[in-house]
């Protein structure tokens, strides 16, 4: 069934409900992306009454060609041990969907772990194909190389399964005066919009435009679904981070760090600080996102995977994405365009950063 605004309680209860909540799949990040030029559609098979299935899709129309492209970010949700046949009738639900606006393919990357051979069955046996995918990065669009923390157990114990440095580093910053806090208004945004300018032209990647903060502060952070954590040295921002909750889990998803005080650990502070505000809200695990894949040992990005491990973090792979391809020769031609229209795209956003939308 296709959902609307009247479902939008059920469909979020479900989405936040046991092991497979996924901040992706909220309703408000469909709204968030929604102002960056995508329109969510979700989807739901209901049993008894209940939601029992769920996917929200992204839909992106191709210009020129009366064309678009469905990507569901950290979809479908499935809870543990759900019957092949809600999958099997979510996936001709999306079928249908597809059909109706005309999708060249259906991308989907399931927060499920890359060991869970009866879910490839089911990706397999319902037509997707693993998707063709760069190796370098954090393996697809979202993280497929991540590293979780488990933070049922006590601070205490937590803290006892930090690294020893890790500790240290923790009890450095506070004695060295880093003070953490919690973004009380949206001038916060720009001051964190900042430090990650700084830390984007450092490291050389690439940042969205400034409206994209303000608009998670407005949609995750100001209604208690997110916290943007600032890290002061006197009135010198020196670190930024958003966290986001759903159900039981958190995600680390946006760091800044700037230059000055670099020694001051402030980063390690900020981390405790977090874990600390996701227990403290009920949440049991504490995803710190994209890592390395495990074995590529010459991969730069190892040493996030060494930042995260002395957190007591865990390494979790997941299955990846996966393409469900309706037309095979718009997405071929679609394929060899696309990496021009995406340097059209970060040239634009670009040139909305320097005039700070």
């Amino acid at each position: 069934m296709l959902l609307t605004q009247t479902d939008r309680k059920r469909y979020s209860d479900f989405v936040a409900s046991g092991d497979h909540a996924g901040f992706l799949q909220m309703w408000e990040w469909g709204e968030l992306k929604a102002r960056t030029g995508w329109e969510p559609l979700r989807l739901a098979v209901e049993r008894d009454g209940r939601f029992v299935g769920a996917a929200q899709v992204l839909k992106r129309s191709v210009p020129g060609l009366g064309k678009s492209l469905f990507y569901s970010p950290g979809g479908p949700l499935l809870p543990a041990g759900a019957d092949r046949d809600v999958f099997t009738e979510l996936v001709a639900e999306l079928d249908a969907l597809a059909a109706a606006h005309g999708a060249m393919a259906l991308k989907v990357d399931p927060a499920v772990l890359a060991a869970d051979d009866g879910y490839r069955c089911m990706l397999r046996d319902t037509g997707f194909r693993p998707a063709e995918i760069a190796e370098e990065g954090f393996g697809g669009t979202q993280p497929r190389y991540v590293m979780q923390v488990d933070i049922r157990p006590s601070e205490e114990e937590l803290l006892a399964g930090f690294k020893p440095k890790w500790r240290y580093n923790i009890g450095l910053a506070e004695r060295k005066g880093v003070r953490v806090r919690t973004a009380v208004s949206p001038e916060d945004v720009d001051a964190f919009y900042d430090a990650l300018t700084e830390t984007a032209e450092r490291d050389g990647f690439k940042v969205r435009a400034l409206s994209y903060f303000r608009d998670i502060y407005e949609l995750f952070v100001a209604p208690g679904h997110a916290a943007l954590f600032l890290a002061h040295v006197g009135d010198e921002l020196v670190a930024g981070a958003i966290t986001l909750a759903c159900g039981p889990r958190a995600w680390y998803v946006y760091g800044a760090s700037a230059n000055a005080h670099r020694n001051m650990m402030p980063n390690h502070l900020m981390q405790w600080e977090m874990m600390r505000w996701a227990k403290a809200r009920g949440c049991e695990v504490y995803d710190m996102r994209g890592v390395a894949r495990a074995d590529d040992t010459a991969n730069p990005l190892q040493g996030l995977n060494r930042f995260k491990e002395g957190f007591g973090a865990q390494y979790v792979e997941y299955v990846g994405e996966w393409d469900r391809v309706y037309s095979p020769g718009w997405y071929r031609l679609f394929h060899a365009a696309e990496p021009a229209v995406r340097r059209l795209r970060l040239l634009i956003a670009g040139l909305k950063r320097r005039v700070r939308w």
